[in-house]
């Protein structure tokens, strides 16, 4: 390092300078700040990278864009609307399910390739004791047939996978025999088999005007004005509807709490609410008798049962000879689709001369 004395002017002390430290001294001190800064800028860029090797920069972007995400799934295509569902154990409650239920489109005709079905409705406290006949009534015929199984809340069904019953059980609560809860139950049914778009048979619903104490005698005054005793009709339990009329039944609110008032035993209300209030609201569509054959000829409050030794060849020439019906305006010789009432007992029978008479 070298110095240098200035010269002098008069009257001033010699001053000495030294223009090395001084060309030095304001490059150490931009140093002294900018390696700090320069540090923190590849650390961070090492994070960086880190994270992006690791995680990948997707799952980054995603987490920012999660955040601004509604919180519903939007339907991305027309089967999420027109499957039937998956799971027939669903957590709806009652309300929830009618309201569901009672879904509608506007427009009459599909956008796709609708095949229609039939909803077979099975109310029951627990086995079904023939269900091996309808196993083989419905054999070969999948995709043209649905099953709903409501059952007492206790039972646990172990039917195998192969079964047509498998996973039919709905969410079931506990019903009555002649008390609203059996109507509940129907209406549970119903519903459940509504959420499926293709099922669109459940065939007649029969009703008569009866003027005896069985029919009119049970009317209750305190239902008018909804309903007067001229427009009270009865029907069976054992009731065949098509779409409409299962959308009417679980769009009912308005009849509904006359029935569950003022129709209790020896009022039955099982046979009376649903024929009284279709008959109201769609009298035109209904066709006013049963495809369930029943025999009442042996007198009482239920209708005869029939076991192993009623089975034979002559009891089915019985139901299904010597009857004239009319089926969409023409005359038939088929009158019944269906028979009550029929034992446990009575399905070895059944099943051993069903080939021969029901052509199953």
């Amino acid at each position: 390092m070298q110095s240098r004395v200035e010269p002098l002017e008069e009257g001033k002390e010699p001053q000495v300078t030294n223009r090395t430290i001084q060309s030095k001294a304001l490059p150490l001190r931009l140093l002294r700040v900018l390696v700090p800064f320069l540090a923190l800028c590849v650390a961070f860029s090492a994070i960086s990278i880190y994270t992006i090797r690791y995680f990948g920069i997707n799952s980054a972007m995603t987490a920012v864009k999660s955040t601004f995400e509604p919180c519903y799934e939007e339907a991305e295509s027309l089967q999420q609307w027109i499957r039937p569902p998956l799971n027939l154990m669903h957590t709806m409650t009652d309300a929830e399910l009618l309201w569901r239920a009672s879904f509608v489109p506007r427009i009459k005709k599909y956008p796709f390739q609708r095949v229609p079905k039939i909803a077979f409705m099975f109310l029951t406290k627990g086995p079904l004791p023939l269900a091996p006949l309808w196993e083989r009534f419905l054999k070969g015929h999948q995709g043209l047939y649905s099953v709903y199984v409501h059952s007492l809340p206790s039972f646990e069904p172990n039917f195998p996978p192969s079964s047509v019953f498998y996973r039919k059980q709905i969410p079931s609560q506990i019903s009555e025999w002649g008390r609203m809860s059996m109507c509940d139950a129907e209406k549970r049914l119903l519903a459940n088999a509504l959420l499926d778009v293709s099922n669109e048979r459940y065939s007649f619903m029969g009703v008569f005007d009866d003027p005896g104490p069985f029919g009119r005698g049970r009317y209750n005054d305190n239902m008018a004005p909804e309903i007067n005793v001229t427009q009270w009709r009865k029907g069976s339990q054992w009731f065949e509807v098509n779409r409409k009329l299962a959308i009417s039944i679980v769009e009912d609110t308005k009849f509904y709490p006359k029935f569950e008032q003022f129709c209790r035993p020896a009022c039955y209300v099982d046979e009376h609410y649903f024929p009284t209030m279709l008959t109201i609201q769609v009298g035109n569509l209904l066709a006013n008798r049963s495809i369930t054959w029943v025999d009442w000829s042996r007198g009482g409050p239920h209708p005869a049962t029939f076991g192993r030794a009623d089975i034979t060849e002559e009891f089915f020439k019985r139901i299904l000879g010597g009857h004239n019906c009319t089926y969409n305006d023409r005359s038939s010789s088929i009158c019944f689709l269906f028979g009550r009432k029929f034992a446990p007992s009575a399905l070895e029978p059944l099943l051993r001369l069903s080939p021969k008479v029901l052509g199953f």
